[in-house]
């Protein structure tokens, strides 16, 4: 374990270093280990010889590993191009799956990827060497120039003029596809013409350097690994510590120059049959079968990913030595029922697992997973936890010296400590819960438990939590976990041949998902299920001090039980106090402005467990939330302002488990582009569309509401495409019996001004149009009356919002300002005949 942990521990600092400081330890290290071989002679020393010339030998490989990645990342053609931060075309093999980043703000919806790629080819403007030498550029060969010899592609262009120039010298090249010949004793007027095309010339440069792809286009999604491609974009520096040429950041789709390897094109059929097949379940259910069986979270819904992430469940949608685990457990076990002997019983577990690690897709996430699968198969199988530990000490090794930079990765560490909890610490666990309680069930609370504890320091340098919700959650979604993995398994490989037979297997793998999701969704809300803690090396180090000292105070009887009272009566006051000082939701709220971040989400109360949202905010889990702790549970008229991402991107949010009846845009003629679009998103969705039109109004429970604008023609245009959208808002007025507001959507000045022109109804509150923009009319925001002002907007956004000139106007006019990125959910009550606004924070 020690040569393991000192292996890891080197690569992780020697990451971030350069590649001298790693050619340095490894010399030191080498020369370490001859002198412990040389030193300890006598006999009652040959333990700690053996230990320490091991770890010596390993950091010494390590180190040396990691200074020839260093190196080999900072030089060559790519590392020139990324000094310069140019622009170049190039060919490269994508080498795991696109992996889509979520959308947070923004006005636009866009799709956005990261692709990890290595590059192959390299195409920059280039020209031949010095005089002798002779390079093609239009064929993809170069000769023995200067760009074969490691000099960039400037360099190349100037030794080519030099060449050129020089008296007696010839120089041969191909220049714009012409072909002409460039000779050095040519006339000064050729010369310099030449050596114009020259620099124009395409150069093709074989390289082999890995980067990272950052992308947007829906073109993106289907790519499969093993694919190579040809992209053109502009070089920027890798982060410390990731051994990548480069991030490079790609213009347009991606152009396909050949199909992927026939293992990835089995893989993709694969996994693409069993989203065929779990297409037949509700949507939050077929979403996590994939991700949950192969680790496709590509259909993943957000609200069940972040459940998942609240309570501790995420690992089950990341493919892990768990999952092969469970398939080689099933092969064993029907190998066993037929009487197969044992050296068959070993060669099915090895097929199953080879074969779940294809229909997984064989990524370096997966492969390193069925490394742990196999460690874990053989610590199960020998029922020798010490055999299981070596083989995860050499398995650690053995990647880290193959791809160092896993030392960096929590995944990586997730995974490890994980399997090393299961080894150690859950058979004396469940050995010791044994006693008392029957041995499956003190197993399945061991294994668990082990798991978390192993893994809590590992999440308190990630996130700052600690997750206590997470043993209960594992422990009960545990026992679904294998059947819904298995089914879904022979699915994937049914579909191809019967997709009929696929459906009749994913239907009760649906019922073992359904249970998963309802644990999580629970689990997700316990009081006290997550705790904060200080992140990083502060709160380890805080964690490493308490531990033992919960340790000695858990040793004896009677500490055990003044601990546990303390415990219990803390939980019991924080959730009672809590409970009472929040008293959330208020029971007799009226309007909802949610936290969502940088958007806007409003609710407006229509009766027990029903409200109309105008607004969705640009995250569905947010808006999700923020219904769910007004315990909406029907939606009868959603109102879409104006489709900028940050007021439509969290719909998903509001169909999440409620009825929702008629959705309100603004008319398509005043936002055509993104119009269609929406229009498109809410067909699919099979809901009544209306377009909203002045005039318009509707009585639900206590909210009167009714259209103001815009009116039917081209709203007023202002500083570009964005703000013709804007000022296209729909603007809502609400009369309940206690006060008015006036929702304003994000309308700006040119839209406030026509507002006035044509009449302005006095109102109690005010939701500030475009999250405190400076651009608004004073004259409209008087002509409100408004006494308090609310303004949706995210913490620290980019956007200068709320503008500090909105501030002062509002707070001139005597308003009171409520802002949700410093209170958090904002509800408007009714208080003694009039209004008042709460905070949910």
């Amino acid at each position: 374990m020690l040569p393991a942990l000192a292996a890891w521990a080197t690569a992780l600092v020697l990451l971030g270093c350069s590649a001298s400081a790693g050619g340095w330890v490894a010399a030191i290290a080498v020369g370490g280990a001859l002198l412990a071989a040389v030193m300890f002679r006598r006999e009652r020393e040959a333990g700690w010889r053996s230990v320490t010339f091991a770890v010596l030998v390993c950091v010494a490989a390590v180190a040396g590993t990691v200074a020839f990645h260093v190196r080999a990342t900072g030089v060559g053609p790519v590392a020139e191009l990324v000094g310069r931060r140019a622009s170049a075309t190039v060919e490269a093999v994508v080498t795991d799956d696109p992996r889509e980043l979520p959308q947070r703000g923004g006005l636009f919806r866009r799709k956005s990827f990261v692709v990890s790629a290595r590059i192959e080819v390299v195409e920059t403007a280039a020209a031949t060497a010095a005089g002798g030498s002779t390079g093609t550029a239009g064929n993809g060969v170069v000769g023995n120039s200067a760009v074969e010899n490691g000099a960039t592609a400037g360099e190349a262009a100037d030794e080519m003029e030099k060449g050129g120039e020089s008296g007696g010298s010839t120089g041969t090249g191909v220049g714009e596809g012409e072909g002409e010949v460039m000779r050095g004793e040519a006339s000064g007027e050729a010369r310099g013409k030449a050596r114009g095309k020259a620099r124009g010339a395409l150069g093709r440069v074989a390289v082999r350097a890995s980067v990272t792809l950052l992308a947007s286009g829906e073109e993106w999604r289907s790519l499969l690994p093993s694919q190579r491609i040809a992209v053109r974009g502009r070089f920027g520096p890798a982060g410390p510590g990731e051994l990548l040429a480069a991030v490079v950041l790609v213009r347009g789709p991606p152009q396909v120059l050949s199909g992927p390897s026939w293992i990835q094109r089995v893989a993709g059929e694969l996994r693409s049959g069993l989203r065929e097949a779990a297409a037949v379940l509700p949507p939050a259910q077929r979403g996590l079968l994939p991700a949950l069986v192969v680790g496709d979270v590509s259909r993943m819904d957000e609200q069940v990913r972040a459940d998942f992430k609240q309570a501790g469940l995420s690992h089950l949608t990341a493919v892990s030595g768990a999952n092969l685990a469970v398939t080689a457990g099933a092969a064993v076990a029907l190998a066993r029922s037929v009487g197969l002997p044992l050296a068959a019983r070993a060669a099915l577990a090895m097929l199953a697992m080879f074969s779940f690690a294809i229909v997984a897709r064989p990524s370096p996430s997966v492969l390193r997973a069925l490394l742990m699968g196999s460690v874990g198969a053989l610590a199960l199988g020998t029922g020798r936890p010490r055999d299981g530990v070596a083989a995860l000490s050499v398995t650690v090794l053995g990647l880290i010296l193959f791809d160092p930079v896993l030392a960096r990765s929590y995944g990586f560490a997730l995974s490890v400590c994980a399997t090393g909890g299961i080894l150690v610490l859950a058979p004396r666990w469940r050995d010791r819960f044994a006693t008392r309680l029957p041995r499956w069930v003190a197993e399945a609370i061991a294994v668990p438990a082990a798991a978390q504890v192993a893994v809590t320091p590992v999440l308190v340098l990630m996130s700052g939590q600690l997750v206590p919700a997470a043993v209960p959650a594992n422990l009960l979604a545990g026992p679904a976990v294998a059947p819904a993995t298995l089914l879904g398994f022979v699915a994937a490989l049914v579909a191809p041949l019967h997709m009929g037979a696929a459906h009749l297997l994913v239907r009760p793998a649906g019922l073992a998902i359904g249970w998963i999701i309802e644990v999580a969704e629970h689990a997700a809300v316990l009081p006290l299920g997550v705790i904060s803690w200080p992140g990083g090396l502060a709160g380890l180090i805080a964690l490493l001090v308490v531990v033992p000292l919960a340790f000695l105070a858990l040793r004896r009887q009677w500490s055990r039980r003044v601990v546990a009272a303390a415990v219990s009566g803390a939980a019991v006051v924080a959730v009672v106090a809590g409970s009472v000082v929040t008293a959330w939701p208020p029971e007799d709220w009226l309007l909802v402005a949610c936290d969502v971040g940088q958007g806007d989400a409003l609710l407006v109360a229509a009766g027990p467990g029903r409200a109309v949202v105008v607004d969705t905010g640009p995250d569905p889990v947010r808006m999700d939330r923020c219904l769910r702790s007004m315990r909406v549970r029907e939606v009868p008229l959603v109102i879409l302002t104006h489709p900028h991402f940050d007021h439509v991107g969290g719909l998903d949010g509001v169909f999440r488990r409620r009825t929702v009846g008629a959705i309100m845009v603004t008319p398509r003629s005043a936002a055509e582009s993104e119009g269609v679009r929406l229009s498109g998103d809410l067909a699919r969705r099979r809901v009544v569309e209306w377009a909203a039109r002045p005039g318009l109004s509707w009585r639900l429970g206590p909210s009167e509401l009714t259209v103001l604008a815009p009116q039917a023609e081209t709203p007023p245009s202002g500083g570009g495409e964005g703000t013709t959208i804007n000022n296209a808002s729909v603007v809502v007025h609400v009369r309940w019996a206690a006060g008015t507001a006036l929702l304003s959507g994000d309308i700006e000045t040119e839209a406030q001004t026509e507002l006035l022109r044509r009449g302005l109804p006095r109102v109690d509150i005010l939701k500030v149009p475009h999250h405190g923009s400076a651009r608004h009319d004073p004259a409209f925001f008087a002509a409100t009356g408004a006494r308090a002002a609310l303004i949706s907007v995210g913490a620290d956004n980019d956007y200068g919002h709320p503008a500090a000139p909105t501030l002062t106007g509002l707070l001139g006019l005597g308003m009171r300002v409520y802002r949700t990125d410093l209170s958090g959910t904002l509800a408007v009550v009714a208080r003694e005949g009039g209004l008042a606004v709460v905070s949910g924070k």
